[in-house]
């Protein structure tokens, strides 16, 4: 195994991945059969800046050049080789949000990313005009409600793009994005794989005289996974690789957002499946059959990184309110005088949560940090509730806060399963929640009411996913669709855990669901009379 990857790195027959999360930037450098044989990382945190959430451009390189540094030295250190070239490469990151460039390609207003909520009412009146749900984290949401505050910069944008967009662009010249990312800045159109020619259309006649340009004309090329996306020029392998080890010319797959990269990592881009991914956020991608019947609000279109159709539930919540308390119990053991390692207090809490009634003993926990356009809550509050009789204990509480990370994305995935009648062969879980084995997987199971597959490559996450797509341009077969590739690849003869949703579970969290609607108005009263 070493000398066989120490071999393909060599003759760069490997395939490089990076994505960049909202906590995290991370490199995967795999083989010629998809094995991951490096990693690198670098931690970083966005920042919150005249009421905005952003990252600036020296942190995005600054970030981009030290996770590929710590890939560099993993490679020396396991292989002894130092790294000249890979086979291709591709970048990811989170989707959505607004990046605009003048004619001299300077940033014209701090990267606005898919965290700010300050576009809801560009959203709301594009969802009306399109009769197409536009959420507010979207490309083109934000880039309406600039013209609608009649911001200064708007006169001068040529070019608008979201993260991973900006990075390709940066390493190979080329203003392209792959189709999974473009579907979250415009709608597209899923049968001509472009952005939709009528709402283009009705986006620029409603913008007329009050923008330079046509919309079309500032949004980034589409481009579908296997497509060409540039090479790495001389200046690119400056900016990830300052060393000037990393050698220019190495193609790159088009940029995906990190939904796309979800549905790889977890072979979910097949008509009739789909992928939960729960970390700081959560959503759920479900490709579809059909079209829904008409827009939710709770609901986006996107799709899979070859064009095909999705329904996505994307909550901005999901695990941070129970690291919160995680860390709490362990500053209470400390205190205590035992020193517990985080993962095993995760376990501990975890598997506690078990032996709790199956609707939680009547208690109740909202775990927004942050806003949940979902469930209309427009401000982070974090709640705990209960009644005098609830049954107050370790493990009704555990097992609350476990059920809530996953109520608001129920709320969506009914409208999809019990209203629209969308049809699931399977769905696969990956992200940190399903790290402890078997627990947080059967609650998902429970909220959906559908079998739930977690695999071992799951937490390798949308890095890895990213691999595979640059792997799949230069490895893919004449006519090979990416389902194809992925099934006979990738994923032949992967292990894979698949849980059964237990029937006394589902009616547990679905009288917790009726809970966690009723009393929705708690929290978002928390909102108005709650200031800070």
């Amino acid at each position: 195994m070493q000398e066989k990857a120490k071999l393909c790195i060599e003759k760069g027959t490997t395939a490089l991945g990076i994505e960049f999360g909202s906590t995290r930037i991370k490199a995967i450098l795999v083989d010629e059969e998809n094995t991951t044989i490096a990693s690198g990382s670098h931690e970083w945190e966005n920042q919150h800046i005249n009421g905005i959430w952003t990252y600036s451009l020296d942190a995005i390189r600054e970030g981009l050049q030290d996770c590929y540094a710590k890939l560099a030295e993993d490679v020396k250190s396991k292989y002894g080789v130092t790294l000249t070239t890979v086979g291709a490469m591709g970048f990811s990151a989170m989707m959505h949000g607004y990046m605009v460039f003048d004619k001299n390609n300077n940033l014209l207003v701090p990267f606005r990313t898919w965290r700010n909520n300050t576009a809801a009412e560009a959203g709301k009146k594009l969802t009306e005009l399109f009769n197409y749900h536009i959420p507010a984290r979207w490309s083109v949401a934000h880039l309406y409600q600039a013209i609608l505050n009649g911001e200064e910069h708007i006169k001068d944008i040529v070019f608008q793009t979201t993260l991973e967009g900006y990075v390709h662009w940066m390493l190979t010249g080329r203003k392209v994005i792959g189709i999974g990312e473009a579907s979250g800045m415009f709608p597209v159109d899923p049968k001509a794989r472009q952005y939709d020619k009528g709402m283009l259309k009705k986006f620029n006649d409603l913008v007329a005289g009050r923008v330079p340009f046509k919309v079309e004309d500032i949004l980034p090329e589409i481009l579908v996974a296997g497509e060409d996306a540039g090479r790495l020029t001389p200046e690119g392998a400056k900016f990830l690789d300052p060393t000037g080890n990393l050698q220019p010319g190495i193609p790159l797959c088009p940029p995906e957002g990190d939904a796309g990269t979800g549905m790889v990592a977890t072979n979910s881009v097949r008509v009739r499946t789909g992928n939960v991914s729960a970390g700081t956020s959560v959503f759920a991608m479900i490709v579809l059959e059909k079209e829904l019947s008409k827009p939710y609000d709770e609901i986006d279109l996107v799709t899979t990184p070859v064009g095909d159709l999705v329904g996505m539930v994307h909550c901005n919540n999901c695990t941070s309110d129970i690291n919160g308390w995680v860390n709490m119990f362990g500053e209470f053991a400390q205190l205590a005088g035992v020193d517990i390692p985080k993962w095993k207090l995760y376990d501990m809490l975890y598997f506690k949560s078990e032996e709790g009634d199956k609707d939680c003993g009547g208690l109740l926990s909202y775990n927004y940090v942050s806003n949940e356009h979902v469930t209309q809550v427009e401000k982070g509050r974090p709640l705990f509730v209960r009644t005098a009789e609830g049954k107050f204990n370790l493990a009704n509480f555990m097992r609350t806060h476990l059920y809530s990370a996953f109520g608001a994305l129920k709320v969506g995935c009914d409208i999809m399963l019990k209203e629209e009648g969308v049809k699931l062969d399977r769905i696969t879980g990956h992200g940190g929640l399903f790290k402890t084995e078997r627990v947080g997987q059967s609650y998902l199971a429970a909220a959906i009411n559908a079998p739930v597959t977690v695999m071992k490559t799951a937490g390798e996450g949308g890095a890895w996913g990213m691999a595979i797509l640059a792997n799949y341009l230069i490895t893919k077969k004449e006519g090979e669709a990416l389902e194809s590739y992925l099934d006979n690849r990738v994923f032949a003869g992967q292990e894979g855990v698949t849980l059964a949703p237990d029937p006394e579970n589902v009616a547990g969290f679905e009288e917790f669901g009726k809970r966690y609607v009723e009393g929705l108005p708690i929290v978002r009263e928390a909102t108005r009379s709650l200031k800070y």
